[in-house]
């Protein structure tokens, strides 16, 4: 899942926290429709059967609140981790005549670093990859400085992809890249 795509999870989250806490507040005042304040906010008919399904209500309650709490810790990890299982050792390719050719990955990700790095505005670079050999995943982050045109760093971007993916004869299966921008020189 992509950044942007965190952000929008965890703004619908928000979303649906503020919404039901505003209609609890409500509730509360009496400012709904048809509400009282001193009034029950769950109804005579709810409450009834919810005690004639006594010991199943219960449970479905602790499983619903276990599901909940499980789908957020794992919304919790999945927002806060780092790209996990980064390659490690070599990239071997089978080439055309009989033998393998073999890239440590760890030269390819330096690589990777210094051709972004080659860009003006770019003041950082740190690429990581992960996933299986033939189709990785990489995970790339520039720190721009404050006077960077993004546009000319994107094209950048995408031609050192390219040339990496040429180099070590593979194409990523996923490309994340997050740039950062600091602020401008004075």
């Amino acid at each position: 899942m992509t950044d942007a795509a965190h952000r929008l999870l965890w703004t619908v989250v928000a979303l649906l926290l503020v919404a039901v806490g505003v209609t609890a507040l409500a509730a509360g005042s009496g400012a709904l429709p048809g509400g009282h304040p001193d009034g029950v906010l769950l109804g005579g008919g709810l409450v009834d059967t919810w005690r004639l399904a006594t010991p199943w209500s219960t449970l479905a309650a602790a499983v619903a609140g276990l599901l909940t709490a499980v789908a957020g810790q794992r919304l919790l990890h999945r927002a806060l981790r780092r790209p996990d299982r980064a390659l490690r050792g070599t990239l071997s390719r089978p080439g055309r005549h009989p033998g393998r050719t073999r890239l440590a990955t760890e030269v390819l990700v330096r690589a990777l670093e210094r051709d972004l790095l080659r860009v003006p505005g770019v003041h950082r670079a740190r690429v990581v990859l992960t996933g299986t050999p033939p189709r990785p995943d990489v995970w790339i982050r520039v720190d721009l400085t404050g006077d960077a045109r993004p546009a000319g760093v994107r094209e950048h971007v995408h031609d050192a992809v390219r040339r990496f993916a040429t180099t070590a004869g593979c194409q990523p299966a996923h490309l994340d890249v997050t740039a950062r921008i600091g602020p401008a020189r004075p």
